[in-house]
């Protein structure tokens, strides 16, 4: 007997790896610390939790397709114009709209590898084809995104601090890079972790942006903001830019209580960002503790720092899963670790200098 037919799916999919996210582990002793998904270790302001449970009583009704109170507090807060601002399900979902509104069969679409894992899955999916330029130091080498730019590229990511590396970017470079960029081709600045930046030779993407018509700014309130489960991002660009983007927003993706919370959260800017401080003391302190055990680790400006381990990057994943201690392997290449409360970071930091192959010198 024959096999029967099944549906045909597009080819794309017989060699699609789908995102993974970061899981959670349990130690012997029933500890479980997630530092694998850069989430904040903060809930919610009381604030915000007020206006959760406040926009929750109407959740029977649509939200505003058009999230106009949340676009009006976003322009106000950075002091753009509202019709700048694209808002959807996240950065990433964003990023989607932002493929879909530039990605076709024989469109390129370059990056930096290692980057933002989602990147190459999103790209994929729209049609176009993937340009990975490898990093250098650990960081973005612009010159080499800059010589490998074709009259076929459509859309260049900066991920500025890099995930996974937490590493940036300065003002001169990236400008020098700009410069080197066709008009007609787009450059999206991914700054999902610009509140945790303290290098002042880093730039705003905001403040570069309006000189320039083909640099788009990617923001997120799923980081330092704390409302990662509700997943609510948004784009600034320039008015041609966000209208077409604009175009292929899937209705009513962001949902009323994320809006809400949304706007909640900026106004209560001031104190959320407090704990952004306390977050960026124990980065350093993480990495301080890293190298005086040995370790190798770049300079974040992120809620993370790298490990490279190469091929002993899922032993040490492993050693990490042991003690409750979630981190986000990247097999071959090394781990990430988010920053998260004290307690959490001292777990980690326990497993690291116990790890008998370090990534440095003995």
């Amino acid at each position: 007997m024959s096999e029967a037919p099944t549906p045909r799916f597009r080819s794309v999919l017989d060699r699609f790896q789908p995102y993974r996210p970061g899981k959670a582990v349990v130690s012997p002793e029933g500890k479980s610390f997630k530092l694998s998904s850069n989430e904040s270790p903060h809930g919610p302001l009381p604030s915000v939790l007020s206006t959760i449970a406040d926009a929750a009583l109407r959740v029977n009704r649509y939200p505003d397709n058009g999230c106009v109170a949340l676009v009006e507090a976003i322009a106000d807060h950075h002091k753009v114009p509202a019709d700048h601002i694209v808002v959807g399900c996240g950065s990433v979902g964003v990023t989607q709209m932002l493929l879909e509104a530039v990605g076709e069969p024989g469109a390129e679409v370059l990056y930096a590898w290692r980057s933002f894992e989602a990147y190459p899955l999103l790209v994929a999916l729209s049609g176009a084809t993937p340009v990975q330029i490898p990093l250098t130091g650990e960081t973005h080498d612009l010159a080499a995104m800059a010589e490998a730019i074709t009259d076929r590229t459509r859309l260049i990511f900066v991920c500025n601090p890099n995930n996974p590396t937490g590493t940036v970017v300065r003002r001169a470079e990236l400008e020098a890079f700009l410069d080197r960029v066709p008009a007609d081709c787009l450059v999206v600045l991914d700054e999902a972790y610009r509140e945790y930046i303290r290098d002042a030779e880093v730039p705003d993407g905001l403040d570069l942006y309006p000189d320039r018509p083909n640099l788009a700014i990617l923001r997120t309130f799923s980081k330092a903001y704390g409302l990662a489960g509700l997943r609510t991002g948004f784009m600034v660009a320039h008015p041609r830019v966000a209208e077409a983007v604009r175009k292929t927003y899937l209705p009513f993706t962001v949902n009323a209580i994320a809006q809400a919370a949304a706007i909640a959260s900026l106004a209560a800017t001031d104190e959320l960002l407090e704990r952004v401080e306390g977050t960026v003391k124990e980065r350093e302190r993480v990495r301080d503790a890293l190298l005086s055990d040995g370790w190798t680790v770049p300079p974040s400006e992120a809620n993370f720092v790298w490990l490279r381990l190469g091929e002993r990057t899922m032993e040490f994943s492993a050693a990490c899963d042991a003690q409750g201690v979630s981190v986000r392997p990247f097999a071959g290449e090394g781990v990430r670790v988010s920053i998260g409360a004290p307690e959490e970071n001292a777990a980690f930091l326990a497993v690291a200098r116990s790890f008998p192959h370090r990534n440095g010198p003995e």
